[in-house]
């Protein structure tokens, strides 16, 4: 079962990351430790598609300090 889009932004959160900005259901998100943005498509309540999924995954782990 996939996970929901609010799922996917409260992990984000969780991560340290704060919304940037916001247009319909598009939301950008920032880590004060890299560059650019993550985009999370879709209303909250939505299946979370399997790249989107990936895709926070990665940007989480990367935001993470190396030990």
């Amino acid at each position: 079962m996939p996970k929901k889009i609010r799922d996917l932004l409260k992990d984000l959160r969780q991560a340290g990351f704060v919304m940037d900005r916001q247009k319909g259901s598009h939301r950008q998100f920032k880590h004060p430790n890299l560059p650019g943005v993550i985009t999370v498509a879709g209303a909250e309540g939505d299946d979370a598609k399997t790249y989107q999924e990936r895709q926070i995954a990665e940007v989480i782990a990367k935001s993470k300090p190396k030990e």
